[in-house]
Formats: structure tokens, sequence, C-alpha cells
């Protein structure tokens, strides 16, 4: 029976020097299998975002050549830009013609602009106010269903220069008012709306454009 080889210190040396180098390519084909999976998942990601921006940047550019041109349906009110409506500061009671109003004399204080949920917490003469500062003011019946209500609170946060809040007796389902200028909607979802925020939010019929909408009367939901 042979005796088995005796490996000698040399050889030894040379196995784990083998062993070494074959973990060494087996770690580096790892690593470059995880950078390439990453690179592309990084790629796809910035791929989407990029289209996503892209997409995003072409609506918005949309929108204001949009908001340049006359928008069908605007009623206008008080004149050229409302110049004839007054704008008073007044104690007592005001009758506005239409309701909901679109400027005229008013109360001394602003309506701070945000969401309301209850007709109550925006009187008339305060909402005009804000009016004047440049805010639009999105008025609609009690009974529009909350999906459409909700669909109106994403539409209004465009701007901190929104006012929004549910109107008894208005003449459509939805109504949107700045100074001087009205729009009545079928429904939340006119794709009239956000042109109309775009076009009058401090827009150039605004008597006081970047006066304040916070620091007046009201707290928003």
């Amino acid at each position: 029976m042979a005796e088995p080889r005796k490996i000698d210190r040399a050889e030894r040396a040379a196995r784990a020097a083998a062993a070494r180098q074959e973990a060494e390519r087996r770690e580096k084909r790892h690593r470059a299998l995880v950078i390439g999976l990453t690179a592309g998942a990084v790629a796809v990601v910035v791929g989407v975002v990029a289209t996503v921006i892209s997409l995003d940047v072409a609506a918005d550019r949309e929108l204001a050549e949009a908001a340049t041109r006359p928008i069908e349906g605007v009623q206008e009110h008080g004149g050229a830009l409302g110049a004839e409506l007054g704008r008073q500061h007044v104690t007592t009671e005001v009758t506005y013609d239409p309701l909901p109003p679109v400027g005229g004399d008013h109360d001394a204080v602003w309506q701070n602009c945000g969401v309301y949920t209850d007709q109550a917490q925006v009187a008339d003469r305060n909402g005009v106010h804000a009016l004047e500062h440049g805010a639009v003011w999105v008025t609609y019946d009690p009974a529009l269903p909350e999906e459409q209500v909700e669909a109106l609170r994403e539409a209004v946060s465009v701007s901190d220069y929104t006012l929004l809040s549910p109107y008894a007796g208005v003449p459509s389902p939805v109504v949107a008012s700045a100074w001087g200028v009205q729009l009545q909607l079928p429904d939340a979802d006119d794709p009239r709306l956000p042109v109309f925020l775009r076009k009058y939010v401090n827009g150039p019929q605004t008597p006081e454009p970047g006066a304040p909408c916070t620091g007046g009367v009201g707290t928003p939901a």
C-alpha cells in the first residue's frame, strides 16, 4: 500500500494563495453584479422622475398658457377689473349682487385664506376683503358629494390665496369668485377651475395684490 504523499509547506502556501485569489475573484464578480443592478435601478428611478418632472412642467406650461386667454363662462361685474365696485370699510350690513359676492364695500378685517366646512365661518364682508387682497373664493352647494368637496380641497391647495367654503343658494354646484369676476361650474372636475385659479389668484383684477391673507379672522380647517 502506497504511503500518502506529504504536502510540503510551499505547496500548502500555493494552495492557500490560489484559494484566496478565487475568493477575491468571486467577491469582485459579486460587487460588479451589485453595482450593475444598483446602477440599473437608479437609472430606472431617474428616468421615471425625469418623466414625471417633464410631464409636470408641460402641464404647468399648458395651464399658464390657458390662463392668458379668456375663460369661457367668466362673468364680469363692476366694470373693467371690478373698478366700479365699492371698497370702503364698513361696519353695517352690505347687500351684495351677485351672490356669492365678487367685491364691494366690506369689513375692515379680511378672511383668513384656507378651507372652511361651515358657511357661518365665512361672512360675506370678510370674504370680500380677502378678494381685495388677491384671493379666489371657491364656494359650493352644501349638498355637493363629499368626493367632489375633496376634489375642491385639492384644487384650492395650489395657492395660499384661496378660500373654500359651502354656500347655500349658489347658482351652480360650484362657483369661483375673484374681485370683479365669477365663474359658475357644474362640478369640481371642470377643467376651467384650475385655469381660473391660475389667472385670478393675485391676478390683474386684484386691487391690493399680495396684501395679507392671514392674520385676519377665521380658523381654516
